[in-house]
């Protein structure tokens, strides 16, 4: 691999963080002075604290959310759209050369239901411009994408508050 090379990092599991771990490597980019693009499958922008955050650093992130919700929220041909659009966002930023670090956000939910072909992710990563970073989260990440990723960390799970009916709290979870 070359110094100035691009990675590939999948951030999978059944813990939480992974969102939160690649909207970390986003402030990192930022701080450098650089730019990124967060492509978010299944979200809501209005619901996300973070994407509002994102707002203040003006023209530095761009964030493209598709959707209003997960797959059991939505009919599956009103997913399918959102989920073409989203992926269809995420092929203009890898070629975008203003953004060179690209984080798209559960896209591993799209693969597990389906709607986008682990085969396609892979081959249009591997044609990716040399320098872009691409990080890529959500539960389930398929073994494909496991295998060609650079760096891939799955978070586990060993307590958290749902489990005793504790709702999602704005600021902590969303």
């Amino acid at each position: 691999m070359k110094k100035n090379q691009g990675l590939v990092q999948v951030y999978t599991g059944n813990g939480k963080g992974k969102t939160t771990a690649a909207f970390g490597a986003a402030l990192r980019m930022i701080g450098c002075g650089q730019r990124v693009g967060i492509v978010q499958f299944f979200k809501a922008p209005a619901r996300e604290s973070a994407c509002r955050a994102f707002r203040k650093f003006g023209n530095k992130v761009r964030v493209w959310s598709f959707g209003g919700g997960f797959t059991w929220q939505a009919a599956r041909e009103t997913n399918a759209k959102a989920v073409a659009a989203a992926w269809a966002q995420c092929k203009k930023l890898l070629r975008d050369p203003r953004y060179p670090l690209v984080i798209f956000d559960e896209i591993h939910i799209a693969l597990k239901y389906k709607f986008l072909e682990t085969s396609e992710i892979v081959n249009v990563l591997k044609k990716r411009r040399a320098a872009k970073h691409v990080i890529l989260t959500g539960r389930g990440a398929p073994a494909a994408l496991l295998k060609v990723a650079d760096l891939v960390t799955e978070m586990k799970c060993v307590r958290h508050p749902f489990r005793e009916g504790v709702p999602a709290r704005r600021g902590i979870e969303f």
